[in-house]
This record gives structure tokens, sequence and C-alpha cells, in this order.
């Protein structure tokens, strides 16, 4: 399915703060905001963390809803920079947890979506105390890249 979006941001990191920190603290690895990501079949994001991470990695892309991020700022009281999620693009327009196990197209890039991005603990500490309950079943999406592509910012 083609989908009708809004690409607001795209991040990326070169490393982990939280992923297999269970125990260990967390790290400072700054994730910045990207005009464009290259999005390279069955590895993932070309300067991400998770690139080349295992095969077949159901998580190659993470999506994340701009309203969701709106109502988590509403439910714990707080400002949150969309930095905290540790998700590669923020959109809007869509319900992402539709696109769970269905394959869908954005800018020509074929993706599928595997599961839902559920979250954990450590988002007390990167948004507020809370907000780990008030994003369950709202986490975002997992996806893998079925086809390379460049993935741009704006309107689709």
């Amino acid at each position: 399915m083609d989908l009708e979006l809004t690409i607001e941001d795209i991040f990326i990191s070169p490393g982990h703060n939280y992923f297999g920190r269970h125990g260990k603290g967390s790290l400072k690895h700054e994730i910045v905001s990207v005009d464009e990501i290259e999005c390279v079949q069955g590895k993932g994001i070309k300067g991400d963390r998770f690139f080349e991470y295992k095969e077949d990695y159901k998580g190659q892309i993470t999506f994340f809803d701009v309203a969701v991020w709106r109502e988590l700022e509403k439910v714990i009281g707080k400002k949150v920079e969309p930095t905290a999620f540790r998700r590669n693009v923020l959109v809007s327009g869509l319900d992402l947890n539709d696109l769970i196990g269905k394959t869908f197209w954005i800018d020509g890039i074929e993706f599928e979506g595997s599961e839902e991005c559920r979250p954990c603990y450590w988002m007390d500490e990167a948004c507020a105390p809370g907000a780990e309950d008030a994003l369950k079943g709202n986490g975002g999406l997992r996806a893998r890249i079925l086809k390379d592509g460049t993935l741009t910012q704006g309107p689709k």
C-alpha cells in the first residue's frame, strides 16, 4: 500500500543509549536530525546504530507518530524532545499500528511493518516517570527495509 503522510523529522544515532544496557546505565550518544536517510534492503539505515545489526532484523528502521508524542506531553505534563524516543522517522497522518504485518511504500522504498516498537522502562528516564505506561500500545513501529532508497522529510 502507498501511504499518505508527512515525514516531520528523521533521526539517526551512531550508538546505543539504552539498547542492551540493562543493569549498566544509559549512555549519551547523540541522536541527530537529518534531511534524508539512505535505506538499505535487509541492513537498515546507513549511519545509524542498527545498520547491519543482524540478518533480517525486525527494527531496521523505526517510525513514531507526532500525535502520540503530543499526547504523551499532555499525560506527563511536560515538554519532551522528539529525540527522547530514539525512533528514526517522526510522522503524522496515519496510525502506525495499522501497518504491523503489512507491506507499504514511502518515497518508493518498500517496508514491512514487523511489530510495535514497545516502550520499556528507559522511557521513564528519557522522558519522565509514567512515560513507559503512557506509551504502551503506541510506542511506534519497527519495520524491515525490503527495497533500497532515500527517504526525505516532507509530505508524501
